[in-house]
């Protein structure tokens, strides 16, 4: 059961935007059994949609694609379509009668021509309703492939996907069971991981599959098997996690399923009744940020001092001159002092400091490029700590903001 999945748009292609749906759909399609082959992106033209169509018509059993059915010139998929299979557009009166009402009611004013012509669908094509916009998705089929085209708009292809496609493909096809179980890990790099494995990794059964997915400072391990006995993949499955979780106990820190690491502190922080400030220079918010995406932060985290500049560190920290002039702005030093002051600025049971150079270029300290130093301010006292990064700025900022909440971890997990 192999699938592929088509994004059509040249905004796409010439990056002005970001195609998100690809991943949406693959991990929706995995869910319920269907492996993506392949994504592709192609431009708004009908002649190269439809010589993809044909090279992966009976190549794969189901091609989705997005993109291309908005109501405006150059948007073709319909029409393309329409040439593929030979079909041709008519109007749709429930789904016209669906836009009359969207727009009258919703938006308050009354459809264009243009709108109306939404309406208008391939003959042939099993419609997909769509029912938070006025593009409908289609599905048709040629011989062996079955081809399904959504909107674009991700709201609008979310919706679609799970209320009607999801449902549609698990009944129209017989598809395997997939398992994944994925183990996260923090403060270790990926050959490290690999390497202290490696028997657990060469020993594994055939059909399960391990794959490692590094990002700076973290390491997620994702176990993957399929085939038709549900219980016995979830067995073996979950046998080898517990092997490998207790190989790397040092670094574990959860599932998938847990949620990230921040929703784990989050977690944390509030079965314990404490409470926790930040004072970040460098990192310029993203720690807070990180933890404020997630609702209930409310209950934990008391605020941010984004200090970036040194006299803030001074006027808002309480950070001493002696302490700048003797140790420079990126030293543990200061940075226990930042904590500190911000532990007692917002009254906070815990505090994280920040400071570094991130780079590209140097401003008040000598220290190399990529040098950071973290500060944790606890109930029983402060400690500082001090890391080497790298280069470039952004891998230097994200490892940073995952060894904070690695620092955060450890502390928490000492109560």
């Amino acid at each position: 059961m192999r699938a592929t999945i088509l994004t059509i748009g040249d905004e796409i292609l010439i990056g002005q935007i970001t195609d998100t749906n690809s991943g949406y759909m693959a991990q929706a399609l995995e869910n319920i059994g269907i492996k993506v082959h392949e994504m592709l992106s192609i431009a708004d033209d009908e002649t190269h949609i439809l010589d993809t169509l044909r090279r992966l018509q009976n190549q794969v059993d189901l091609v989705v694609i997005t993109g291309g059915l908005g109501p405006t010139k150059d948007d073709v998929t319909k029409h393309s379509f329409c040439h593929y299979f030979g079909d041709e557009l008519v109007r749709n009166n429930i789904i016209e009668k669906h836009v009359i009402e969207l727009f009258t009611k919703v938006l308050g004013r009354t459809p264009s021509q243009i709108n109306l012509d939404q309406a208008l669908v391939p003959s042939q094509a099993i419609i997909l309703k769509n029912l938070v916009g006025t593009a409908q998705g289609l599905w048709m089929q040629k011989e062996q492939t079955v081809f399904v085209s959504l909107p674009g708009v991700p709201y609008e292809m979310k919706h679609i996907l799970s209320h009607e496609l999801l449902p549609k493909l698990q009944s129209f096809f017989k598809r395997p069971f997939i398992y994944h179980q994925t183990l996260l890990t923090l403060g270790r790099g990926e050959s490290d991981i690999a390497q202290d494995i490696e028997d657990l990794e060469d020993n594994l059964p055939k059909h399960i599959k391990l794959a490692y997915l590094p990002n700076p400072g973290r390491v997620r391990l994702r176990l993957s098997a399929s085939g038709i006995d549900e219980n016995l993949l979830k067995q073996e499955v979950t046998h080898q996690v517990e092997l490998i979780k207790n190989r790397l106990a040092d670094c574990f820190f959860g599932m998938a399923e847990d949620g990230k690491i921040e929703l784990q502190l989050q977690k944390m922080f509030i079965e314990q009744g404490v409470t926790l400030a930040t004072a970040e220079s460098f990192t310029g918010g993203a720690i807070a940020s990180r933890f404020t995406a997630n609702a209930g932060s409310s209950a934990f985290f008391k605020g941010s001092l984004v200090t970036y500049n040194t006299q803030m560190k001074i006027d808002f920290l309480g950070v001493k001159q002696e302490t700048l002039d003797k140790y420079s702005v990126v030293s543990i030093e200061v940075a226990k002092e930042m904590a500190i002051g911000v532990q007692k600025a917002l009254k906070s049971d815990y505090a994280i400091a920040t400071t570094g150079l991130a780079g590209p270029s140097k401003s008040e300290s000598e220290k190399a490029l990529g040098t950071v130093c973290i500060a944790i301010a606890a109930p029983n006292g402060v400690e500082g700590f001090e890391f080497t990064f790298g280069q470039p700025r952004e891998r230097v900022i994200e490892r940073a903001v995952n060894k904070a909440f690695e620092i955060l971890f450890e502390e928490l997990k000492k109560k």
